[in-house]
This record gives structure tokens, C-alpha cells and sequence, in this order.
């Protein structure tokens, strides 16, 4: 039953879409106010839609996207077990070397321990200055203060 409408609804002439010759010898399609409205006003109104159509968005920058915080996060957890594996393997490899008790593995993942959260402190740091010169470029002070 439900096929039988839509099928009747379909092949109903005034649903069918006519075509009008265009200057350049192709046909496109017509619409009820072609016949009426003149060239130039048709061009206006298409060209008011493609202008619509044609509004640039604001790009974002990478950084503003919501997943670079934990990028960041990501970036001082791995600066920090890096910090932490190098001071291991250093301090094992002296105490495979020497042959003593595991003093120099303690003393290097201490060391380790600290250069990782120094070199996080300092991205942290970073990370702090570009926002802060972002909020004063926005404010509209070009020197950051």
C-alpha cells in the first residue's frame, strides 16, 4: 500500500523535474521562478547562496584541540620515566662493573628521579609561557606582560 503512494506520488508531473536550455548548449535544471525572474537577479540569488557557502570557519590552532592537554601529560610522565630508566640503567651497569652492592643503582634512580622531574618542571614552564603569551596576544599586548 505504502509503495503504491509513494510510487503514485513519484510519477506525478509536477514532482518531475523539468530542464531548460543555458546558453553555453547544455540543459540544467529549472525551477518554477526561472520563467520569471530575470537573468541577473537569478545570478544575484546564486551567487547570495554560494556566498553563504563559502564562509571560512575559524581554523584552530593544534594546540587549542581538547586532546592537547593530555598530550602534554602524556609528555611529562614519559620524561620522567625516561629520567628514571636512565639513572637505572646507568647505575646497574656501574654496579655490574665494579661488582658492588646495588649502591650506584639507588644512587642513579635518585639522580634519574630528579633530572626527570626537572625536565618536567621545565616543560611545564614552557607550556606556561606560550599560554601566557597567547592570553596577552588575545588582551592585545604584544610584549606578554
Amino acid at each position: 500500500m505504502a509503495y503504491t503512494v509513494i510510487h503514485a506520488l513519484l510519477t506525478l508531473s509536477w514532482l518531475q523535474p523539468t530542464y531548460r536550455a543555458t546558453s553555453e548548449g547544455g540543459y540544467a535544471l529549472s525551477t518554477p521562478d526561472d520563467h520569471d525572474a530575470r537573468p541577473e537577479d537569478r545570478m544575484a540569488a546564486l551567487e547570495a547562496k554560494l556566498a553563504d557557502k563559502r564562509v571560512v570557519e575559524d581554523v584552530k590552532d593544534h594546540s587549542e584541540e581538547h586532546y592537547s592537554q593530555a598530550q602534554l601529560a602524556w609528555r611529562m610522565v614519559i620524561e620522567l620515566v625516561a629520567g628514571l630508566g636512565i639513572g637505572f640503567g646507568i647505575g646497574y651497569g656501574l654496579d655490574r662493573l665494579f661488582g658492588t652492592l646495588p649502591i650506584f643503582l639507588v644512587l642513579f634512580v635518585f639522580l634519574g628521579l630528579a633530572a626527570g622531574v626537572n625536565t618536567m618542571m621545565r616543560s611545564a614552564k614552557e607550556v606556561q609561557e606560550k599560554m601566557a603569551a597567547k592570553v596577552a596576544e588575545q588582551e592585545g599586548d604584544p610584549r606578554g606582560n
